[in-house]
């Protein structure tokens, strides 16, 4: 697979790897409005495995919001994701404050450029893949790159925080 450099404008997520100089592929999709399962959406759209395409959450810790980046082929561990901030409960953040705190939009919620840096961790799961998906910044838009771009910029840790679905 080649690897373009994104170009200039697009989504908040796109300018940040832009500046950053990092490899990126976009791949647009048609979306579904009717879809509920945005993740799966996009790896059936894409024919790509369910395990090489990563869900953006956010849930509240004892710190504050945070964000947990896992496959779309499991759910989250809320108590792996809290263990791995070193707190002890998490639960699933409110929709309508994480878009605001995020600026994006439930099903198009990109770990990358979100108005607050939040606490990051990207399933270790990631790192088994020279490069995974995730959402661009809006629905039907995902972005391939190497699983170190997006910890690198999110200023992430890995810990094994999805679970079997």
């Amino acid at each position: 697979m080649s690897k373009t450099k994104g170009k200039g404008g697009g989504t908040p997520a796109t300018m940040a790897l832009t500046k950053a100089k990092a490899d990126f592929t976009l791949h647009p999709y048609e979306h579904d409005a009717s879809a509920q399962a945005y993740g799966e959406e996009a790896a059936d759209a894409l024919g790509v495995p369910y395990e090489r395409i990563f869900k953006t959450l956010v849930a509240e810790v004892e710190s504050g919001l945070a964000v947990a980046v896992v496959p779309v082929s499991g759910k989250l561990d809320l108590k792996a994701l809290a263990s791995a901030l070193g707190g002890k409960r998490a639960a699933m953040a409110d929709a309508a404050k994480v878009e605001r705190v995020t600026g994006y939009v439930v099903g198009g919620i990109s770990p990358l450029g979100q108005r607050k840096q939040l606490p990051t961790v990207v399933d270790s799961s990631a790192l088994d893949f020279e490069t995974i998906y995730f959402s661009a910044g809006r629905r039907g838009l995902q972005i391939e790159t190497a699983p170190d771009n997006l910890i690198t910029l999110t200023r992430a840790v890995t810990a094994p925080i999805g679970k079997a679905g």
